[in-house]
């Protein structure tokens, strides 16, 4: 079974500064003043990094007790490459994480439970595999 989630992104009058609600919540992405932007949030390919380290931390806490690994702290720390040549495609060529636990736990054991949070992760999921975008229409309101 599918479950669907949505997502309205609107430009705020301001910059390039862009304002997203899901649920309630508020998201405010933007891009630094250079660029045209207001510096007011980060960029969204900024945000995508914080959404991987994001998930793969909720798969970790989630997920610890029941795969029987137990760790004090947990972080992530991303990067990526996003080329500025005119003729490369547009998104990361290349996302780079290191998964840190603060951990009694054997570096076999850390490692293994790391395999079992990458392939739980749904937005890993989603950047590791082509997904199909489709635009259902052009509204003129």
């Amino acid at each position: 079974m599918l479950k669907t989630y949505k997502a309205t992104a609107t430009k705020c009058p301001e910059g390039l500064k862009v304002e997203s609600n899901v649920r309630g919540f508020k998201l405010i992405l933007d891009e630094p003043e250079e660029m045209g932007g207001t510096n007011t949030g980060m960029k969204p390919v900024e945000a995508v990094l914080c959404a991987l380290g994001s998930c793969q931390s909720i798969v970790a806490y989630s997920f610890a007790e029941a795969q029987n690994f137990s760790f004090d702290e947990f972080h992530v720390e991303l990067e990526g490459d996003i080329s500025d040549d005119a003729d490369a495609r547009k998104g990361f060529q290349e996302i780079r994480f290191s998964m840190h636990f603060k951990a009694k736990e054997s570096q076999e054991k850390a490692e293994a439970f790391a395999n079992f949070i990458e392939k739980n992760c749904p937005v890993g999921d989603t950047l590791a595999n082509k997904v199909k975008l489709v635009r259902t229409g052009v509204v003129r309101d």
